[in-house]
Formats: C-alpha cells, sequence, structure tokens
C-alpha cells in the first residue's frame, strides 16, 4: 500500500513538471518503485532488475540529449508546488511507523530461497548458461566494432 500511495503521488507530480531533467528523475523513481513492486509480489527479483536495466539505459540517452539540447537552462524549483507533495510522499511513512509490527508476516523469505534455487536447477541452468556466453560474444563484439582510435564524436574545443 505505501509503495502504491507514493507512486501515485509521483505520477501526480509528473503531471505537473515541466523541465525535462525533472521528469527524467521522476520517470526514475518511478520505475525503482514498480521494480520494488514487482520483486515483492513476485518472490523474484530478476524480472525487475531487467526491468530497471533497461529503463535507466533509456533515461541515460534522454539524459544525454536533453543536456545537449538544453544545457543552459535554468531549473527552478517551485515552493508552493513542493510543499504538498512532500506531505504526500511523507504521510505513508508515519502510517507504516503506527502500523502493528505484530501484523507482519516473514515467512516470505522461504519461498524467495524456494524461486531462486529454480534457475540453478538442471531444466534452468542450461538457459543460464546460453545467457551467459550471449552476453559474452555480445560485449566482444561491441569491444571489436568501436574504433579507440578515433574517440568520441563530440569534439572539445
Amino acid at each position: 500500500m505505501l509503495l502504491i500511495f507514493m507512486m501515485f503521488s509521483f505520477l501526480l507530480m509528473f503531471i505537473f513538471l515541466n523541465h525535462p531533467l525533472s521528469m527524467g528523475m521522476t520517470i526514475l523513481i518511478q520505475t525503482l518503485l514498480m521494480s520494488i513492486m514487482t520483486g515483492n509480489w513476485h518472490f523474484n527479483f530478476w524480472y525487475s532488475y531487467i526491468l530497471f536495466l533497461i529503463m535507466i539505459g533509456g533515461l541515460l540517452i534522454l539524459f544525454t540529449y536533453m543536456t545537449s539540447v538544453a544545457s543552459n537552462e535554468k531549473f527552478k524549483f517551485n515552493i508552493f508546488f513542493l510543499t504538498p507533495f512532500f506531505s504526500l510522499i511523507l504521510s505513508p511513512f508515519f502510517e507504516f511507523l503506527f502500523k502493528n509490527y505484530d501484523s507482519l508476516n516473514f515467512n516470505s523469505t522461504n519461498n524467495f530461497n524456494l524461486n531462486l534455487s529454480k534457475f540453478l536447477n538442471i531444466p534452468m541452468n542450461m538457459i543460464i548458461m546460453f545467457l551467459i556466453i550471449y552476453l559474452l560474444i555480445t560485449l566482444i563484439a561491441v569491444v571489436k566494432i568501436t574504433d579507440f582510435n578515433q574517440g568520441p564524436m563530440r569534439q572539445k574545443n
């Protein structure tokens, strides 16, 4: 419930943002919260980790593009806008502090260990080995394609 409330508050905050860097930061936080939420639902963080890495890669490309296009644009904070959203973000934490701790269930850690061992058993370990070899070949191909002598495409003055 806490993560859903935080995601909703960041969604509302994203609607009112007008600077691309602040929008990118909000998308980054939304992705992190979504990754945590899907990892907790499935007791397996592999999908969440892949989702987070793909979104970070896309956001890095957007960040470099936006900083090259609008590099000298001022970033202004609107204090009137930030005050209600900080209260929206902090209110679930107070709910969590006053929650009854006896109702928390810590038996889910056993399920996580069982789900993790499925990836390492005989039928699935061949897929993991194939993935490792594929990533190694891709890494070698990218290193061979790039030419270190030419350097960066952007010229420095």
